[in-house]
């Protein structure tokens, strides 16, 4: 690793655990909009994350006004803070969500795979907080684990892994190892989570809120190949920015891979425009020429 790249990434995480630590320090009702502002006021802009945000936003919502992309880029880049900080309070958030109202036809099914043992892939996106979900299936009993990326930056990557495993179930690092441990959990019938909204190279392009887009079709070929249930599932921030809907959409029906694969693209596509404050917009989904890419579809 270059010193430099490395300096950076040292003073980032140095940064970002001042900031966790302080936020922690406070009540959980003032922690979580202390971070989200410390996200959208100072890391965002600073860091330029604000800035490629409402790029991303004017991109797609080009009939918006340019106020209106920079809110939308500002509100995501809170959204962002305020996850991030209850996903490092994990108790508080296991106790909120503990007896959450869980709706939507996904529940139901999900629910009836206890007694017949089929796996189950429960897949959504960086989208408001998709643990307040999780949480909400822990409290329950239900076993879910996940796979991950792991972040660029080592130093925050090796601290925030341990939020995830502190939910409970099992959590898997994407690689040939984690993915054995990914497919055995599922084989065994279990619940696992997969985000599927971030470019991955040479991954096919499929069409993400009207744009072509490089999107991972692993998830769909692995309900194919393990006859596990593919459901769609949301924790929508509400208006007092601390509590969550919690919403399973109905399974998406086996057919082929990128058949599948687009129908979840529409369907985290829908909550996006319906809460477009709540969606990461400042990763780089869209890698293609922009000028290009409408000509693409």
């Amino acid at each position: 690793m270059p010193w430099r790249v490395k300096l950076t990434y040292l003073a980032t995480n140095a940064f970002a655990r001042a900031s966790i630590g302080a936020a922690l320090a406070l009540p959980y009702h003032l922690r979580v909009p202390f971070m989200g502002w410390v996200m959208s006021r100072i890391v965002g802009p600073v860091a330029g994350f604000q800035r490629r945000a409402k790029e991303h936003v004017a991109f797609i919502l080009p009939h918006l006004s340019d106020a209106e992309h920079q809110t939308i880029a500002r509100d995501s880049m809170n959204n962002t803070g305020r996850t991030l900080i209850e996903n490092y309070s994990t108790r508080a958030l296991l106790a909120r969500q503990k007896d959450a109202q869980i709706d939507g036809p996904g529940y139901e099914a999900l629910k009836e795979t206890a007694e017949t043992g089929q796996p189950v892939i429960l897949v959504t996106g960086h989208f408001g907080n998709y643990e307040a979900v999780r949480a909400a299936l822990v409290g329950r009993g239900f076993d879910v684990g996940g796979l991950y990326r792991d972040m660029a930056n080592p130093y925050f990557n090796a601290h925030y892994v341990r939020t995830m495993q502190a939910f409970g179930g099992p959590v898997f690092p994407q690689g040939r190892k984690g993915t054995s441990g990914f497919v055995r959990h599922l084989k065994a019938g279990g619940q696992l989570v997969l985000l599927f909204d971030q470019h991955v190279k040479r991954a096919p392009v499929l069409e993400f809120l009207g744009q072509p887009a490089h999107t991972a079709i692993s998830a769909a070929e692995l309900a194919l190949r393990y006859n596990a249930l593919l459901i769609p599932f949301y924790g929508i921030r509400q208006d007092d920015g601390l509590s969550f809907q919690c919403v399973m959409e109905a399974p998406i029906p086996h057919s082929d891979p990128e058949t599948m694969t687009q129908a979840m693209n529409d369907s985290i596509g829908a909550r996006i425009l319906s809460h477009p404050d709540q969606w990461l917009w400042v990763a780089r989904r869209w890698r293609a020429d922009k000028r290009k890419a409408k000509a693409a579809i």
